[in-house]
């Protein structure tokens, strides 16, 4: 018979993946008003949807909203694979008996955590079903295989990520599942601010923050000749870590710009022609 359940009941052998919030602010410059926003939908326990191409921020947006409110972070990488199981949990045989483990969602909901579950359209849609009782008046989580119901302590917020050019005939969210959430539309950050982002996270020098940034917004214009993925916002920091620690400007962007975006030669071959100009 299904019943109720607080934090104070069910509790689980082992955690299953809490992070506190982190003691020092995650570096992490508002374009408009998300942070507002944020905190809004927090206080009025909606869940958000974070929507976005991949590498403009959306992670660092989480992680500092959780720093700044002070709940601790369930981070969850969605996947083909991945289960409602493994979300909830599941018993699991420990010497001469059997426990319950909870899973990172049981967690968050348990410890009235943040639950981040990144590029949700990668999950199966009948994982992504468990989710639904979550994200409306009765923020409750039902587990199946114990017959209980855990209602979602105070704090708890589910917050997933979702990037827009995954979508796919039979890969994307179902208008029921996309109406659940607020959503934050996300993008590459105005060049200004991306070349102090990069600036910050890698120590590069601001001229040079800046040129990568120039470079970064010529690449992305080859999205019509067939670039797949567009250079992000974090593989201009990783490339500028790379120069900042002596590696020259011209096989940095090879390396950690260029090779990661694509392996066709002649789009390479058009994109080195752009490092060539920027860095003569």
């Amino acid at each position: 018979m299904n019943k109720l359940a607080d934090a104070s009941t069910l509790v689980p052998e082992q955690g299953g993946g809490l992070a506190a919030p982190p003691s020092a602010e995650p570096f992490y410059l508002p374009a408009h008003d998300e942070v507002s926003l944020f905190e809004q939908c927090h206080h009025n326990k909606l869940a958000v949807m974070l929507k976005g191409p991949t590498g403009c921020g959306k992670t660092r947006f989480v992680e500092h909203m959780a720093w700044k409110l002070q709940r601790p972070l369930v981070t969850i990488s969605c996947h083909d694979d991945l289960t409602a199981s493994d979300l909830i949990g599941r018993y699991l045989i420990r010497h001469d008996r059997t426990v319950w483990q909870d899973g990172p969602l049981t967690a968050a909901v348990r410890a009235g955590a943040i639950c981040y579950l990144d590029e949700i359209v990668e999950a199966r849609q009948d994982t992504v079903v468990v989710l639904h009782s979550l994200t409306d008046y009765r923020r409750t989580l039902s587990i199946d295989k114990t017959g209980d119901v855990v209602q979602a302590a105070p704090g708890f917020q589910l917050v997933v990520s979702y990037n827009p050019g995954y979508q796919r005939m039979l890969k994307d969210l179902k208008p029921s599942t996309r109406q659940r959430f607020v959503t934050l539309d996300f993008d590459f950050p105005p060049p200004d601010q991306e070349a102090n982002i990069v600036h910050q996270e890698s120590g590069i020098a601001p001229a040079q923050a800046r040129a990568l940034v120039e470079l970064a917004h010529k690449l992305r214009a080859l999205q019509d000749r067939g670039l797949a993925e567009v250079p992000s916002t974090r593989l201009l920091v990783a490339t500028a870590q790379l120069i900042t620690h002596g590696i020259s400007m011209r096989r940095a962007c090879q390396v950690a710009l260029l090779a990661p975006l694509s392996d066709d030669a002649a789009l390479v071959g058009a994109m080195t022609d752009l490092v060539e100009l920027t860095f003569p």
